[in-house]
């Protein structure tokens, strides 16, 4: 009597990985917030402009800092038929984009709007990096649109 034989790969098996978001972009942003008036401060600008557009950059960089800090962790499921769910939802047109070692993962939701997260080396361990080069491997590729003319 023989037995089945089990695949040695669950090449079709669910893939979860969370994401949350990194410390560095909001320490980036805050460093760029105290440097950027310094910057135009020091610039050849008359005066009354210089110290409105410095109180701006300033301004603007704090904010940017603070709406990164706010983000939300996300929960991302590539299912075993070839799908994404981000939190919970199916998504389209996924993208996955490799700068060195940052992972950039894009998809438009159900609305149609693009939406993007980034994974920084503190938030993306290897194991992960390498589950998440894979899953979006076993996606259907997006259709960039015609290849030819009409």
């Amino acid at each position: 009597m023989t037995t089945p034989s089990t695949p040695w790969s669950a090449g079709s098996a669910p893939c979860r990985i969370d994401w949350r978001p990194s410390r560095w972009p909001p320490a980036i942003l805050i460093l760029l917030g105290v440097l950027a008036p310094v910057a135009v401060l020091a610039s050849e600008m008359p005066r009354p402009a210089a110290w409105l557009l410095a109180a701006a950059a300033g301004l603007q960089g704090l904010h940017s800092a603070m709406r990164e800090w706010r983000r939300v962790p996300r929960s991302l499921l590539f299912t075993a038929d070839g799908g994404l769910l981000v939190d919970e939802v199916d998504v389209t047109g996924v993208q996955l984009h490799w700068r060195g070692p940052l992972a950039f993962l894009s998809w438009r939701d159900a609305a149609g709007r693009r939406r993007r997260l980034a994974w920084w080396p503190d938030t993306l361990p290897p194991r992960w990096r390498r589950e998440l080069r894979l899953a979006v491997d076993r996606l259907p590729a997006a259709r960039a649109g015609p290849s030819v003319a009409p």
